[in-house]
């Protein structure tokens, strides 16, 4: 893990827009903070384009998408690659309805990104690779590899496939993260965090697959310092002693 990505995001605390889904914002919320960056939380049309604009990269996140979301999605986006901001899209739940997978497509459609993360069904469903699902988690096998390398081809973007193992993909290129802890399973918004986290690295001036793999590591090398101590007895001890740890020095964490 290049740390100079890390310690580049604290020295500017870049602001992160996210559109995120409502379940997960007052967590995103503090864990950006924590980590070194500002959060804003607004997907309303009127002020999608504008606070876009006024940021340093922007969040999509489909998890709680209802009808009126969707053009604000795509004005912010638009705004955002006009700006020359990264761009993070988190297809949560895509494959479990029509409405979903129309909107993260025609999202993809109008708006470049910088990075697509998900798990590893998601990221399938996004190129058509089968992969079987419950509800927003993947919980079939597969090559994960695969569909990291086809989703960064198709979308020409850092592909983030999420699990045991993470693959991140860029170009060809593949780097494999195994920091993470399965506590990270048992809360709300572990994974959309993770987004949150990404966006902020990309903000750097660093090569793209190294600011995300950056990101990766550090969010599950947090993850383990934060279950590895005394008082943390399960998810809800976990859940502070992690927000603690996003924002430790790096070498600490490792």
């Amino acid at each position: 893990m290049n740390r100079e990505i890390i310690d580049d995001v604290r020295s500017r605390t870049p602001l992160v827009h996210h559109m995120t889904n409502q379940v997960v914002m007052n967590f995103s919320a503090n864990g950006l903070l924590a980590f070194g960056g500002t959060p804003a939380m607004a997907k309303y049309i009127e002020v999608a384009a504008d606070l876009a604009k006024a940021a340093d990269a922007l969040l999509v996140n489909i998890g709680t998408l209802a009808r009126d979301d969707i053009p604000a999605l795509i004005k912010a986006g638009k705004a955002a690659n006009q700006k020359g901001i990264p761009v993070v899209f988190d297809p949560v739940g895509v494959g479990i309805s029509a409405f979903n997978a129309e909107a993260a497509k025609l999202f993809l459609k109008e708006v470049r990104t910088a990075a697509i993360k998900g798990n590893a069904g998601e990221l399938a469903f996004l190129v058509d690779i089968p992969w079987k699902t419950r509800g927003v988690d993947a919980i079939g096998s597969g090559d994960a590899e695969a569909v990291a390398r086809q989703a960064a081809k198709t979308y020409d973007t850092v592909a983030v496939v999420t699990g045991e193992t993470d693959i991140l993909c860029k170009d060809g290129q593949v780097f494999q993260n195994t920091s993470g802890h399965p506590l990270l399973t048992k809360i709300t918004g572990g994974g959309c965090l993770l987004g949150s986290i990404i966006a902020a690295c990309l903000t750097t001036k660093h090569d793209a697959l190294d600011q995300a793999y950056a990101a990766v590591h550090f969010y599950g090398k947090a993850a383990e310092y934060a279950a590895l101590q005394n008082h943390v007895y399960g998810p809800g001890t976990f859940l502070p002693a992690f927000i603690d740890a996003l924002s430790y020095d790096p070498d600490r964490l490792e």
